[in-house]
């Protein structure tokens, strides 16, 4: 077996290429392939497939397509060959050797071509590299913007090949054949000044002069015409250096002195008990090998080993820069001031040989004398530690042959737009490699005798080398700890931070480092995170946090997302790792009265309070759990209102809450239901901590208006939360409170198959309702109650008395005029009436609830219908109006992507088929 995607995207087999099916199918298989082992959330899929916004039903949709892949390969004993497509979590991973994918060993045999002593074994490494094209990668997939910069970015490596396949060729003296690879490529890329340059050197070096000096003219009069722009230095350079020598020995740079006698070496030393990292050393070859005088940036959080890295790659490739290695740690967050762009300018010039009176005296002078020396070397020039891209462009040398790796804990965009720099970033070590770095520091016995504590700490530790680093040196100085008591240790959030710490190295010292760097804005809203209570929040919950705008929200989000304290989802949710969310909690801002942050405006006003505008410092006026509680508890009502149109909230707002700046809007069922899913962790945190503040009022509403979430989920472990908010309905005395938490409370019980506790708690509802005047409470509590007892030990007199419940509770329903509620209750009482044989009365309700349940939202509410209808009139004998309605059933449960009910609808179908 055999994954393609160097052309048209195929899985090849002995017997032939398997039949992939429709291009989307196709584009969830390459989006995999692209990251083969490693997880691929489904927003990331779904991103591949659509480029303009998903359908609704995009889940569903790409869950076909994986489970159709799935049986696909597992037809055709893909487990014979290790792969497998595999669920994690809520993404999927194609599990699979490497080797499979034709782009994998394209990869490998170029890497494999640079370090060749000999041009021959580079010549045959790269045609058999490039022998694995059969066409323009990734064809056959969905055109999206992700796939298409995969496609374009293979593209480019298969063009760097064909030159650097040519290169070989002339170092051989084969200039015919370089000027025949060259050929090809420079007419299909007409504009690409390099494949033209060497085009060009390689047809002068076999004589033919004329013809390269022609196709000068035809590349600059291109240029000219479809982009307006002149040729380049590459290009010019080949040009100039053909009409003044009759065999150029390279491409031509600019005239350079002599490389030095003595190769400067600048490098620290290579990291001590360096591990894993293989993808980003393989991405950094890449970027490497991607143009000329190629500048990387490695970029990631404080304490990710962005330096180890970049050092430990350097001494790893020594051999391919024989003109030396720079280095300048820029201090760009660092306690020192960083040095000044002259002072690393004199460090270079020196190390390249450049005597003390020969060095110019400004900056600028400084620079274009770096610039001149090193236009000709091969030469890697390591910049570590960089602020800004404004840093770092005087200190990029002029070479062509020269590399640039600069770290830093911000994205740099600027240097990325200015001068095409390849971003390389760089992550938290996965956890085999975590415990690798665990083991060169303490030793492999001392990891194997303890695994599954060594692998909690590189948890705890959120895989950042630095908090392994400080953990294990807390570790070798104290061999009586065992690894399980560090672990126990470091789960206590009040002590991590601090036990991350060793000396004046730690990940609180680094992290506030990068947090004094920051813009006030966004050091105001990185202060604000630390009251969060889920692990990730969207712009309108920071906006309330922060009291500010979404869009201003936002911006500062962005700004902390480059600087790597937060993580950008691509459905708009920042996330920040435990570590940095624990150190926000530091700082969070201060409450009224208590020291502002320096500056003009209401943050630095201690009068400001809370009049002082959306602007004003969060700690002002009321503290910021409350901002946070009332966000949510505003936004809830929202979700719940676009998510049963119609429906009664369960609850109204405290007397005394507050506001957010914005509250979010819900254009479906569908988009409040996804904004339920996405906070349930932090509003089961926002119940957690408004209990714990005393803040009942607040932590029973949060419960109870997340019910659309619970009964669509009714199975996934509710239990607990409910259970706090009768404790804290029970603390309030608040009788309509406690009567929903009970039948809410009693409906998921029963629903878990835990009656008996589910009939304790809904006994005692109805009276609370009762007591708290809302019949629609009071009819809830009932059908509720009815229902468990229907299925109860008890037999006809369990039954008779819910059947007495559920006609009253109709009643109320009726008399209240609930729609929503009065066909919950025809519903069940259809139900109910089917179970006791009462077949005719069961269809009447059935056909009267349906007349009801006409808006789009109550989709499954009529699939349920039409199936308890179906079967009644499949007991009353009339199989063929039975079979009609348990058809639609189906049908629209399908549409609706409503799995129970389109499994049960045809289970009915069958056992009527079955009976005909």
């Amino acid at each position: 077996m055999e994954f393609r995607l160097l052309g048209a995207v195929a899985v090849a087999t002995e017997n032939g290429d398997l039949s992939l099916g429709p291009a989307k199918r196709a584009g969830v298989l390459t989006t995999l392939l692209l990251r083969p082992n490693a997880a691929v959330s489904v927003e990331q899929l779904t991103a591949a497939l659509w480029d303009e916004a998903p359908p609704t039903h995009s889940r569903t949709v790409l869950h076909g397509h994986v489970s159709r892949l799935r049986a696909l390969l597992t037809a055709h004993g893909a487990q014979a060959y290790g792969v497998e497509l595999a669920t994690q979590g809520s993404a999927y991973v194609l599990r699979t050797p490497e080797s499979l994918i034709d782009a994998h060993r394209f990869d490998e045999l170029v890497s494999l071509s640079r370090v060749q002593r000999r041009p021959a074994d580079a010549v045959l490494m790269l045609r058999e590299a490039l022998s694995l094209w059969r066409g323009p990668a990734l064809t056959g997939t969905v055109a999206s913007p992700p796939l298409e910069a995969a496609a374009h970015a293979l593209e480019e490596l298969r063009l760097a090949s064909v030159e650097a396949l040519a290169d070989a060729y002339g170092q051989l003296g084969e200039h015919e054949r370089a000027a025949a690879v060259l050929r090809t490529e420079a007419v299909t890329h007409p504009l690409r000044e390099s494949l033209a340059a060497a085009l060009m050197v390689a047809l002068s070096r076999s004589g033919r002069q004329s013809d390269a000096l022609d196709w000068y003219h035809r590349t600059r009069r291109l240029l000219a015409d479809e982009l307006g722009v002149d040729p380049g230095a590459t290009l010019t350079g080949a040009y100039t250096a053909i009409l003044r020598a009759k065999e150029p020995a390279r491409v031509p740079q600019a005239a350079a002195p002599a490389a030095p006698e003595r190769v400067p070496d600048l490098l620290p030393r290579a990291p001590r008990g360096f591990t894993g990292r293989g993808d980003e050393r393989s991405a950094l070859a890449r970027a490497v090998a991607s143009g000329d005088g190629p500048v990387c940036l490695v970029t990631g959080p404080a304490g990710v080993g962005k330096t180890a890295l970049t050092v430990h790659w350097a001494h790893e490739r020594r051999d391919d820069f024989p003109d030396g290695r720079l280095f300048a740690d820029l201090r760009g967050f660092s306690d020192t001031p960083a040095p000044e762009t002259h002072a690393v300018l004199r460090e270079f010039l020196l190390a390249l040989g450049v005597p003390v009176r020969g060095i110019p005296e400004t900056a600028a002078s400084m620079g274009a004398l770096y610039r001149s020396l090193t236009s000709g070397l091969r030469l890697l020039v390591v910049l570590d530690n960089a602020l800004n891209s404004e840093q770092v462009r005087p200190l990029l040398p002029g070479g062509d042959q020269c590399v640039t790796l600069v770290t830093s804990r911000d994205r740099l965009g600027g240097l990325v737009a200015s001068d095409a720099a390849r971003p390389v970033p760089l992550a938290q070590l996965p956890a085999a490699d975590a415990a690798a770095l665990l083991s060169a520091v303490l030793g492999a016995e001392r990891i194997a005798a303890e695994p599954a504590a060594a692998a909690r700490i590189a948890a705890l530790c959120d895989g950042l080398p630095l908090a392994l680093r400080v953990t294990a040196a807390r570790l070798a100085g104290s061999p009586q700890w065992t690894l399980d008591t560090m672990a126990g240790e470091l789960a206590d959030e009040q002590n991590r931070l601090s036990l991350l710490a060793v000396d004046d190295t730690g990940v609180a010292a680094s992290l506030r480092l990068t947090v004094q760097q920051l813009h006030p804005k966004a050091g105001r809203m990185f202060r604000c995170l630390g009251l969060h209570t889920g692990p990730d929040l969207d712009r309108y919950t920071a906006g309330a946090l922060a009291g500010t705008s979404p869009a201003q929200a936002a911006a500062a989000l962005d700004l902390l997302a480059c600087a790597h304290l937060v993580t950008e989802s691509p459905r708009g949710r920042y996330a920040a790792h435990d570590l940095v969310r624990l150190y926000a909690r530091t700082t969070t801002a201060p409450e009224a009265g208590a020291e502002a942050e320096p500056g003009a405006g209401p943050e630095a006003d201690p009068k400001a309070g809370a009049g002082a505008g959306p602007e004003a410092e969060p700690g002002a006026g009321p503290d910021g759990l409350r901002r946070l509680l009332d966000h949510y508890l505003h936004t809830a009502l929202a979700a719940g209102a676009a998510a049963e149109p119609g429906s009664q909230p369960c609850c109204t707002l405290p007397a005394d809450a507050l506001r957010p700046p914005a509250v979010r809007e819900f254009a479906d069922r569908e988009a409040a239901l996804d904004w339920y899913a996405a906070e349930r962790a932090a509003l089961r945190g926002a119940v957690e901590a408004a209990a714990a503040a005393g803040l009942h009022d607040r932590a029973w509403r949060l419960v109870l208006l997340q019910w659309p979430l619970i009964l669509w989920r009714i199975r996934d472990g509710w239990v607990p939360l409910l259970e706090q908010a009768l404790i804290s309905a029970r603390h309030e005395d608040h009788a309509d409170a406690q009567a929903r938490a009970l039948a809410l409370l009693g409906w998921v019980l029963h629903r878990e198959g835990r009656d008996t506790e589910a009939l304790a708690h809904l006994e005692q509802a109805p009276a609370l309702a009762v007591r708290a005047g809302d019949v629609i409470s009071e009819a809830i509590a009932l059908l509720n109650l009815a229902v468990v007892l229907d299925g109860a030990q008890d037999g006809a007199a369990d039954s008779a008395r819910a059947g007495e419940l559920l006609s009253y509770a109709l009643t109320l329903a009726t008399g209240a005029h609930h729609p929503p509620t009065e066909i919950l209750a025809l519903q069940h009482l259809a139900d109910h009436c089917l179970t006791t044989g009462a077949y005719a009365v069961a269809g009447e309700h059935a056909v009267r609830a349906l007349g009801l349940a006409t808006s789009p939202e109550a989709a499954a509410c009529r699939v349920q219908l039409r199936t308890t209808y179906g079967a009644a009139l499949a007991a009353l004998g009339r199989a063929d109006e039975a079979a009609e309605q348990l058809g639609r059933a189906e049908r629209e449960a399908a549409a609706a992507g409503f799995l129970d009910g389109a499994v049960l609808a045809r289970q009915r179908l069958a056992e009527l088929s079955a009976k005909r």
